[in-house]
């Protein structure tokens, strides 16, 4: 199976294809371990495939179980270090600020994207002319060399060189030990990924995880009753089980392993669709209101991919129009607030890869993979990484705390 560019939104060469499935099939073959005939690469091989259900909201879930929903807000919009730190179920984001008429710094639109780091990284391998097209038609202007590699001549480095270089400006080491040894950082030190959403850097959000989640409950995971007959192991009882229970609290690794372990209790094969990759699959639009009526479908930008597999949103009033996020409201339920950042628009759109699941067929009885979890209770509040989201809102509140000092001493910046 020779999978396309993800959405099908570059036309790439013969070439460019080949790398993009050898990262697709190093990945495969790096989880060996996890593999079962509950899912395979290549969905060429299902029998009577039909779509699976596999999405999941995209706004950042660990500060909103471990704290609460206003910390969840401020510390997912809090600029670059809200998105390294949070942004973190397979959707990435940052908010463009412009300059009203009084001089006051407002936030203007909201970019946000869905695409694998290991894609663009394949590409600006192999071909940086084709990874700066690429980076051009994102985002409307055509970035430097130095924006893209953090050097003048990518040409002249070799591929490994040259994977380092755009690792260090765009794309951070996404956990790869072999960049990590080579001192990138988890994520970039250029401007260009960092004041743009260009592609996704958070390190879980990558091409291992997504393969991996999907893989890891591919399995008819199973639990004897007393009475010696199987049941179906819950979400907890599995996430246990793997030692993962971390995991079981975000939004998107549930989504994903659930429902491929709903198709193996059935005897069912599940594969990414073709092209493989992660969709912004749909947005509330109508609870965005503008002066009470929905906001303009110009507002609402889609890009990177094709209908029904798109990868980029930018959602805002444009530079040419007077309105600014914040004179949007967005009306859920009987509440109506200003729209102030991009974690309240994530919690309106759903993300998640295309995948299909073959027909049913008999599990035989060697199949079934009984587990043994004496108390399946999951306190996602009590979760190691709530500490994290502690020490980050104490850093939130100090940094805000300067910043008040700072604006009483010498007044409103211009």
């Amino acid at each position: 199976m020779a999978y396309s560019a993800p959405g099908k939104a570059d036309d790439l060469s013969p070439a460019l294809v080949a790398r993009w499935n050898d990262a697709i099939q190093a990945t495969w073959d790096d989880l060996a371990a996890l593999q079962s005939r509950f899912m395979t690469l290549d969905p060429g091989q299902l029998r009577e495939p039909s779509r699976a259900a596999v999405k999941w909201f995209g706004d950042p879930a660990e500060p909103q179980f471990c704290i609460d929903e206003e910390t969840a807000r401020a510390l997912s919009d809090w600029g670059v270090r809200g998105r390294h730190a949070l942004h973190n179920e397979y959707c990435e984001y940052a908010v463009v600020h412009r300059r009203d008429a009084t001089g006051k710094l407002r936030p203007k639109r909201v970019q946000v994207t869905s695409e694998l780091r290991e894609y663009w990284s394949a590409v600006a391998v192999a071909d940086p002319d084709a990874v700066r097209e690429m980076a051009a038609r994102t985002l409307g202007f055509e970035p430097s060399w130095r924006d893209l590699y953090g050097v003048d001549d990518p040409l002249a480095l070799d591929e490994d060189a040259r994977e380092i270089a755009f690792g260090h400006a765009v794309a951070g080491n996404g956990n790869h030990a072999r960049l990590q040894r080579a001192g990138v950082p988890a994520q970039p030190t250029g401007s260009l990924n960092r004041d743009n959403a260009l592609f996704m850097t958070h390190p879980i959000n990558g091409l291992d995880d997504l393969v991996y989640i999907l893989l890891f409950g591919a399995h008819p995971y199973t639990v004897r009753e007393p009475g010696g007959d199987r049941r179906p192991a819950t979400r907890e009882e599995i996430f246990i089980s793997q030692n993962v229970e971390h995991l079981a609290c975000r939004h998107a690794d549930p989504a994903a392993a659930i429902g491929a372990h709903g198709a193996a209790i059935a005897g069912r094969t599940v594969a990414f669709a073709d092209p493989l990759g992660m969709y912004l699959q749909s947005l509330a639009q109508d609870l965005f209101l503008i002066r009470d009526e929905v906001v303009p479908g110009e507002w609402v930008r889609w890009s990177r991919g094709q209908e029904g597999m798109r990868m980029r949103l930018e959602f805002g009033p444009g530079d040419g129009d007077d309105e600014f996020l914040d004179d949007i409201v967005v009306a859920e339920g009987a509440s109506e607030e200003p729209l102030t950042g991009g974690y309240q628009l994530l919690k309106q759109v759903e993300i998640g890869p295309l995948v299909l699941a073959g027909a049913t067929s008999e599990v035989r009885e060697r199949e079934f993979e009984d587990l043994d979890v004496p108390n399946p209770t999951i306190t996602c509040r009590e979760a190691d990484v709530c500490r994290e989201m502690v020490t980050l809102k104490r850093e939130y509140d100090r940094e805000q705390g300067q910043a008040r000092v700072a604006q009483r001493v010498v007044g409103p910046v211009a």
